[in-house]
């Protein structure tokens, strides 16, 4: 300890890296983002990079602090009554404050063949194998199970490039979307050539095939796996409270509810038992908040119940378009949308603007000229140039992302 409130921030996806940029308000607070990789992954474009339209990493340099210390590592457990982690290969860190931002995975490993003839989309990693896979064998018909963005997203990319692409939705084609935008979005996939399957749910995954419940099996040379979210069970191994899903129950300002020293953010958080729904769009916004929690409690004020905005979901239909589901605050959607090419031009704007509004957190406040910071700032990624500091205030309005 060198007499600054130590913060480690565990996982350094959206709400991770916002918390970690938020918390530097104070010149006293040293933060340390925890990470197994050494870049920022978007994950809203890793269908783009499974098909090999774009990349789908940033730098930290340019999205995080400069005095926040990035360590490049996982953590293992968490000893709350010591206020240690446990990591793979950094030893032990304590901390005064720990913000719990550990994100999502892919779901349904349990389903029969998935894990070994399904390829999932979940991580960085998994969009890499699965560009060399298509790389590999560019004649070959994919499957993709899972009618949610993300299934919808990977389909039409593919589709786009010629490829022949069948979408095995479960239920009905997104269901979060408003009937006026699912039939939208329906046609587009249609005239890309997408054979799209609702009302059809895979019960196993074979070398060639995927079979459904009514016994219906789908030839498959290539089966894409993007049927929801699961989270780590960090929290659970380490005997915190968690719902059904694994995510880290918390009061209505994000704090555990076994300990105050723990914060939660993003997909990983189950704020007052009734979590929001996972995805960038309530990342950005939930990490601010984490973050103003931490700094209410250094400060022994009371912090303020969480607030989250939403604006709707984006999905990109390939490069040309899209599609934009405007929602209430409560996201609840709209039967409003925008299509066509407007509509992909609005994702792109999500996609750029999110890393924006992560780089302007990361910019807004200024080097405290005091020895704890300038040794802080030897371990820390490139600089990035400081602006004014902002208000101090949380975030609640609808973010900039929208997925």
């Amino acid at each position: 300890m060198n007499g600054n409130i130590e913060v480690v921030v565990v996982g350094g996806g959206y709400a991770g890296v916002m918390a970690a940029n938020r918390l530097m308000k104070r010149g006293d607070v040293a933060v340390t983002l925890v990470n197994p990789r050494p870049e920022f992954v978007q994950r809203i474009r890793l269908h783009q990079l499974a098909a090999g339209t774009h990349d789908a990493v940033v730098e930290y340099g340019k999205v995080l602090n400069a005095r926040v210390r990035l360590l490049v590592d996982s953590v293992t457990r968490i000893d709350a009554a010591e206020r240690q982690l446990a990591t793979s290969n950094s030893g032990t860190l304590s901390y005064d404050y720990l913000v719990y931002a550990v994100g999502s995975a892919g779901a349904g490993q349990h389903t029969p063949g998935v894990r070994e003839f399904a390829h999932p989309l979940a991580t960085l990693e998994d969009a890499a194998e699965l560009k060399a896979l298509l790389t590999a064998r560019p004649d070959t018909p994919v499957t993709v199970v899972g009618g949610g963005a993300t299934g919808i997203e990977m389909a039409a990319e593919l589709a786009e490039q010629g490829r022949k692409s069948t979408l095995i939705c479960g239920g009905v084609l997104n269901p979060y979307l408003h009937p006026k935008a699912r039939h939208t979005v329906m046609a587009q996939l249609t005239a890309l050539g997408v054979t799209v399957l609702e009302g059809a749910s895979a019960m196993e995954v074979t070398e060639h095939a995927v079979r459904l419940e009514d016994g219906t099996e789908i030839p498959s040379e290539l089966t894409v796996w993007t049927t929801g979210f699961g989270v780590p069970d960090l929290a659970k191994r380490s005997g915190l409270s968690t719902d059904a899903l694994g995510r880290l129950l918390t009061d209505d300002t994000l704090t555990s509810v076994d300990d105050d020293r723990i914060v939660a953010a993003g997909d990983s958080a189950a704020p007052a038992g009734q979590p929001y729904r996972m995805g960038c769009q309530s990342a950005v916004q939930l990490g601010p908040q984490a973050a103003e929690t931490v700094l209410s409690r250094i400060g022994e004020a009371q912090p303020a119940p969480v607030k989250v905005a939403f604006a709707g979901q984006c999905i990109s239909l390939g490069r040309r378009t899209g599609i934009f589901q405007f929602s209430q605050r409560d996201d609840t959607a709209k039967k409003l949308h925008v299509s066509g090419r407007t509509g992909g031009r609005v994702k792109e704007f999500v996609c750029r603007g999110t890393v924006w509004q992560l780089t302007m957190e990361a910019k807004k406040f200024k080097t405290p000229a005091t020895p704890a910071s300038a040794a802080l700032n030897s371990a820390a990624p490139a600089p990035a140039s400081p602006t004014p500091e902002a208000p101090a205030h949380p975030d609640n309005t609808p973010a900039a992302t929208a997925r």
